[in-house]
């Protein structure tokens, strides 16, 4: 008799289950485990990402990183790159439209997501997939019976699609389409299981009904938490300022993982690292410890994060030049340089120049709030010049440094 490559049930669902919101049916998806063992057979974990951005932070790291774990227990990763679908714009979370991208966008922007997701994916063993593959096929006449097959009742459940209709804010036609473009990814690749945010639960559903319309066996639904910014507010966003890249420096990674609140610190350990279940529970007593100072604990994260990404030396690094810069408030070490042709400049220029401002809005700004210091000294003055007769030292906001020269 041949031995399943895979581990026990208890084992896979005790992995699936961690930091999970809802999986939709439970007992559908034991049985589908159940059978992949029985059958020595893999199952299809879907993910579907538009690449809508072309950066990653730890957000994002939250399905991902579950999709992970299934690779772990010997599932079949399939990733979707929804560069048809980016074509269209997901509505999600939306009160307005979305601009939708261009294919050429989708595209470029998929290169970017796909090399960054290979710092938590194995992207050798993950099937990668482009929706235009099969939706850039169907004629006017399929999209006609696609269509047929979902109510606009039942289109109206949608959360912010029914809000939308109530304050008379428009919904374009092509907005309805995407949760059945979405759907025939899970039609077409033949997932069993599909992971999203609980943002995405009503297009996963979608999923699951039309795979019943065409004759499949349903995927099962997993939804996972959206992160929390380091505001502690908002859900972690460019747009909010609050995010954590995973491309970020080990330095920025360090700093701003110390800035999260501290009620956050063991649902960033669970959700966006790989400590066990033992250490987790481990954490979780030293937070209702109040000998233990969370700082100590937040500290332990942020290594983490940087050894995740990076590694155990350049998370060592980052700990040193933080306590360095902070602590004792000096100046981290290996500092980029920059010759400049002239020896004046205005700040501003200055600012723009070294991309420490991708606009002279965002220059004053920076300004205005006193995150801006030439070489120790804070500038005011939106029309101060500064003179490099000797090398300078920039500093803009608490950890982004520049050493200055001319040529």
């Amino acid at each position: 008799m041949q031995t399943s490559k895979f581990p026990s049930l208890n084992e896979q669902m005790d992995l699936i289950k961690r930091g999970t919101v809802e999986i939709i049916p439970e007992d559908e998806l034991a049985k589908k485990i159940e059978n992949s063992i029985k059958n020595n057979k893999p199952l299809r974990i879907k993910l579907g990402c538009d690449p809508t951005r072309p950066d990653l932070h730890l957000g994002h790291s939250v399905v991902l990183r579950k999709l992970a774990q299934f690779q772990s227990l010997g599932h079949q990763a399939v990733l979707i790159i929804g560069d048809f679908t980016g074509m269209i714009g997901d509505p999600t979370g939306r009160n307005v439209t979305r601009p939708p991208l261009t294919l050429d966008e989708c595209k470029i922007n998929a290169n970017s997501y796909i090399e960054q997701a290979a710092k938590i994916l194995d992207i050798p063993k993950t099937e990668i997939r482009y929706n235009s593959e099969w939706l850039g096929q169907m004629k006017f006449e399929d999209v006609i019976k696609l269509a047929a097959k979902y109510t606009v009742a039942r289109m109206l459940e949608r959360d912010d699609f029914n809000n939308r209709f109530k304050s008379g804010i428009p919904i374009s036609m092509h907005e309805i389409l995407y949760p059945l473009a979405q759907g025939m990814d899970s039609v077409y690749i033949k997932s069993d299981v599909e992971l999203g945010g609980t943002d995405q639960k009503f297009n996963l559903l979608v999923g699951r009904d039309l795979q019943r319309e065409y004759g499949q066996e349903p995927q099962i639904i997993l939804t996972m938490p959206l992160l929390v910014g380091t505001d502690g507010k908002e859900k972690m966003s460019k747009s909010y300022g609050n995010y954590i890249g995973i491309s970020d420096t080990p330095d920025d990674i360090y700093g701003k993982t110390l800035s999260i609140p501290d009620n956050l610190i063991f649902t960033y350990f669970e959700l966006t690292t790989n400590i066990s279940k033992e250490e987790l529970k481990q954490i979780k007593l030293q937070l209702e410890n109040p000998e233990i100072n969370p700082r100590d604990l937040k500290r332990k994260l942020a290594r983490t994060l940087v050894t995740l990404y990076y590694n155990e030396e350049k998370a060592k690094e980052a700990e040193e030049n933080f306590d360095r810069l902070f602590i004792k408030k000096d100046i981290p070490e290996n500092v980029p340089e920059m010759k400049l042709d002239k020896p004046e400049i205005n700040i501003i220029d200055l600012l723009l120049q070294t991309k420490f401002a991708s606009s002279k809005s965002e220059a004053r700004r920076l300004i205005e709030q006193g995150g801006v210091s030439v070489s120790g000294e804070k500038i005011t003055d939106l029309d101060a010049k500064v003179i490099l007769n000797s090398e300078k030292i920039l500093k803009v906001g608490k950890r982004k440094f520049i050493k200055l020269s001319t040529n």
